[in-house]
């Protein structure tokens, strides 16, 4: 292949995502369907047609989808809204039909410090009532920075929780605090026997993976098993990773990314023996702030596709990823919309968006899409 050649290949490799961007509104219906709702972090269906938010202002909020009518929840407990601290993420247990638990991630004050805490309550009457913190982190720092926050569930009566560096890069390689980390607990706050540092004297029992920068995304895809994230990197070096137990991720000693002062590596390089590899990873950053793998019907060419939200490059990532659990193409629509905060889907398949404008934007196909 000639050097123009290769030129030409290249320049077309980096214009096909953005050129799907462009026709974005010709295939999809995007309607704003809630506003005024400061940061929204997290979002979960308590019903086909009512929609929880947590919002990172320390608010939640209900929304009926049928009047587009916002409620305000109350019962909240004390909570510590400094920098990216705040209200994190909210989800409704596996088994919320017979015990009515509602779980939620918040930073929680203790001593001038904060902590990524889990905890878990239940709604009665738009009141939080029960309130209960099943886990509080060993990540407490007065920097409010890099809380994670994200929760998942597997099929198997386990939640999963992120928790970032704290801004401390040494934490990401310190089984001895939960701090970059995934953690995984049962739906109590127990530890489950077999997680994977449970012999291990010099580690935490709650750890399920380390060497994680600031995972805001995280995904368990009951049908396949596997349990995603995406992290925030420094200056590039954002990381989607299939998750598994015990495995070390390599923050801060492998990175993409670059120092913040000067173009130059993170760490010791991007690959080191013992550290895993990410199934994608991005430069420049795109901020990734959540992720799920897609599964609905409503849009047939995203089937099990990675949906991912970004901050700072602001649009929607949709990644394929193939037969081999590898990234193989890359889309990012929905510029328009701002910084997007968190994506879920909807019992009809459908998507909903969360920005940074405060807005909740339901995204359906078109007629001639359906």
């Amino acid at each position: 292949m000639t050097l123009a050649n290769k030129i030409t290949t290249l320049a077309i490799l980096f214009v096909l995502p953005y050129t799907a961007q462009l026709h974005a509104k010709d295939n999809f219906n995007t309607e704003i369907i809630a506003s005024g709702l400061g940061v929204p972090w997290g979002m979960t269906f308590i019903a086909n047609d009512k929609l929880l938010i947590s919002q990172r202002g320390a608010k939640i909020s209900l929304l009926d989808l049928s009047s587009q009518q916002l409620t305000s929840i109350t019962g909240l407990p004390e909570i510590k809204v400094e920098g990216q601290g705040g209200l994190f993420d909210i989800a409704l247990s596996p088994d919320h039909q017979q015990t009515g638990w509602i779980f939620i991630s918040y930073n929680k004050y203790i001593n001038g410090q904060g902590a990524t805490t889990l905890a878990k309550a239940k709604l009665i009457n738009d009141k939080l009532t029960q309130w209960q913190d099943i886990f509080i982190s060993q990540s407490r720092t007065k920097k409010s920075v890099h809380y994670g926050g994200r929760i998942s569930f597997d099929d198997h009566g386990h939640v999963f929780l992120s928790i970032g560096d704290r801004g401390k890069r040494s934490n990401g390689q310190d089984l001895s605090n939960h701090a970059g980390s995934i953690v995984r607990l049962t739906l109590d706050g127990d530890t489950p026997l077999d997680n994977p540092f449970v012999e291990d004297s010099n580690a935490l029992n709650e750890i399920w993976s380390y060497g994680h920068r600031n995972p805001q995304g995280l995904f368990f895809n009951t049908q396949s098993q596997q349990l995603w994230s995406i992290e925030h990197g420094p200056r590039g070096g954002d990381e989607i990773n299939l998750v598994q137990a015990g495995n070390n991720y390599g923050w801060p000693v492998i990175s993409y990314g670059k120092e913040y002062y000067a173009p130059l590596p993170v760490g010791k390089g991007t690959h080191r023996p013992g550290m895993q590899q990410p199934i994608k990873y991005y430069v420049p950053s795109i901020a990734p702030s959540s992720l799920i793998q897609y599964s609905g019907k409503a849009f047939p060419q995203w089937k099990n596709n990675l949906l991912i939200g970004a901050l700072v490059l602001e649009h929607l990532n949709i990644v394929a990823v193939d037969e081999h659990v590898q990234a193989s193409s890359e889309q990012r629509l929905f510029n328009e919309l701002g910084r997007i905060r968190n994506v879920i889907e909807s019992p009809q398949g459908w998507l909903y968006l969360a920005t940074d404008r405060g807005q909740i934007v339901k995204v359906s196909p078109t007629t001639d899409n359906e």
